[in-house]
């Protein structure tokens, strides 16, 4: 295979409305890992499903060098397929069996062709991603989100594909299946392309390739090298702009003291020329000649002024639109060892199953601790957080809230009313709050001017956490308990970076699900829990690794 696996060649592409995504965007992808990064709408997805031939450009052409696999963001996790129907051999299988059973048809060695060990192949792939007690004849219906995901890459993988594009695969993953994934990746020999907002796999990238206003550009290294590289930029790009505006002020400064030099010398200028007693004409004439060598000298400041804007503009170019959230919320202080929440051998059970075994699980929060849940899928984490915040009994088991509101962030963000507009869903978060505070608070929460008026339901991803955040946190009266429940599924980067800040400044306690080891360590999580076996367990910090 060669160097370069993917060309990409005066691409254009705009969705039916004329909304347009790329304009002659060119760019090759390399052999190796590069993972591919840019907010939400940039179109990492749609570059993905281009490249795939899922979509086709306006103008433009895309080559691929060799076999391809491609990983979707949104995976079907109903049906009736069977696990080798989704992995692409049941009908090699069955070809194979009927070989063994003694029927020897031409068509049977058709469908086979060299694949006589695809189920070897198979079994040694699904082990590998965490699969290994699948049976090939399971229905698709019957498998957690997680396993679906970690099935339709090794569906990929066994393509034994040159070129691999993957969108958010760690999405649904528990942190052990994320491992796998990471290994499993980090011995892949080919091509792959992948987009993702989990940090932990884009620090196995051998270089990232950023979408910034419609082109692509490329950086050594692995994320955090990029950060750095961003960073770096920045600063570079901040001392800039303040350089430039010194400048600019230093010359509209020098045109201002050049203009009233001029008018204080054509004052003195005519008033000697009038105690001279001069002819009118010759009068005239100087005036004129102290006008134009004035008008001259304005006019040079006000080229120099006019480059210092320029200069201005392109500095403010170059210097990244990156809004962040900044906020300071005093009122949901928590005194340290006041109890919010007791839970005393709780037992609830989901879908038929016991989750919680033995006596049953028991579990304090007090004062403003912040604690991360862990747990593998489908251990009742999400159970557990229903439960503390009230709107799930326990089968059984003893239950004391304290005083004090306790907010929950679902999965699902889907807490706000869709069809009203942002500033809506805070006025009826908080009807005592003035209007004008209410808009200045959602401009610090990035809905600025017309932005605070779109109805929530055609928000993106991190639009709508962002919004949720401002009406939860500033509800009334405010949460001293907050419940996350994987707040960073389906979220950018910089929406991500945005709801650390905004935990970062709550100074209430919280309980956070999330697989993200790395967004766990930038809350300054101090208390960690397992879900394993039915048992709740207090654990220390993973080690970091490779």
């Amino acid at each position: 295979m060669s160097e370069t696996c993917v060309v990409v060649s005066g691409l254009s592409f705009s969705w039916p409305d004329d909304t347009p995504v790329f304009a002659d965007l060119s760019c090759t992808i390399p052999t190796g890992r590069t993972g591919l990064v840019a907010p939400n709408g940039a179109g990492k997805t749609t570059l993905l499903r281009l490249i795939a031939g899922e979509l086709r450009p306006s103008e433009g052409s895309i080559t691929v060098d060799g076999v391809l696999g491609y990983l979707p963001q949104d995976l079907p996790l109903t049906g009736e397929p069977t696990v080798a129907e989704v992995l692409g051999v049941a009908p090699v299988l069955r070809a194979l069996a009927a070989v063994e059973s003694g029927d020897v048809a031409e068509e049977h060695f058709t469908t086979i062709g060299n694949d006589w060990d695809v189920e070897e192949r198979t079994r040694a792939q699904l082990d590998r991603l965490g699969l290994g007690d699948l049976s090939l004849d399971r229905s698709l219906g019957t498998l957690s989100g997680g396993q679906v995901v970690s099935l339709g890459l090794a569906a990929q993988l066994l393509k034994r594909p040159d070129v691999l594009l993957l969108d958010e695969p760690t999405n649904n993953l528990d942190l052990a299946a994320r491992h796998q994934l990471y290994d499993v990746l980090d011995d892949w020999p080919g091509c792959l392309l992948v987009v993702s907002h989990d940090r932990a796999l884009l620090d196995r990238v051998d270089r990232v390739a950023e979408i910034e206003s419609g082109e692509i550009r490329y950086y050594g290294g692995n994320f955090t090298e990029y950060e750095r590289a961003v960073e770096a930029a920045r600063e570079v790009a901040e001392k800039n702009v303040r350089n430039v505006e010194q400048e600019l002020k230093r010359e509209k400064r020098e045109m201002q003291q050049a203009r009233e030099r001029a008018a204080r010398r054509a004052s003195t200028a005519a008033r000697n020329l009038g105690n001279a007693g001069l002819p009118r004409i010759f009068a005239g004439t100087m005036k004129r000649n102290a006008q134009e060598s004035a008008g001259k000298a304005s006019g040079t400041h006000a080229a120099r002024v006019s480059a210092a804007k320029a200069k201005l503009d392109e500095a403010e170019r170059a210097l990244r639109d990156e809004q962040k959230i900044t906020l300071e919320l005093p009122q949901t202080a928590v005194p340290a060892g006041r109890t919010l929440f007791l839970g005393e051998r709780l037992r609830a059970a989901y879908g038929g199953r016991e989750l919680f075994t033995g006596e049953g699980v028991d579990l304090a929060i007090r004062g403003p601790e912040r604690i991360a849940l862990t747990g593998g899928n489908g251990v009742g984490k999400s159970t557990l957080l229903r439960i503390v915040h009230g709107d799930l009994e326990p089968d059984r088991g003893d239950v004391k809230r304290a005083d004090g509101r306790i907010a929950y962030l679902a999965q699902r963000l889907d807490l706000l009313d869709g069809t009203r507009t942002v500033a809506e869903n805070l006025a009826a978060s908080a009807p005592a709050m003035p209007p004008a505070q209410r808009m200045n608070l959602l401009a610090r929460f990035l809905f600025r001017g017309s932005r605070a008026h779109l109805p929530v339901g055609v928000l993106s991803g991190g639009e709508r956490l962002r919004a949720t955040l401002a009406c939860v946190l500033f509800a009334e009266p405010a949460p001293q308990l907050l419940l996350l429940d994987e707040p960073t599924n389906n979220l950018d980067l910089l929406s991500t970076g945005q709801l650390e800040r905004a935990l970062n400044a709550y100074q209430g306690a919280f309980v956070v699900v999330s697989h993200d080891e790395r967004f766990l360590n930038e809350i300054g999580v101090d208390r960690r829990l397992r879900l394993e076996g039915g048992r709740l367990l207090e654990t220390a910090a993973p080690t970091t690794s490779g």
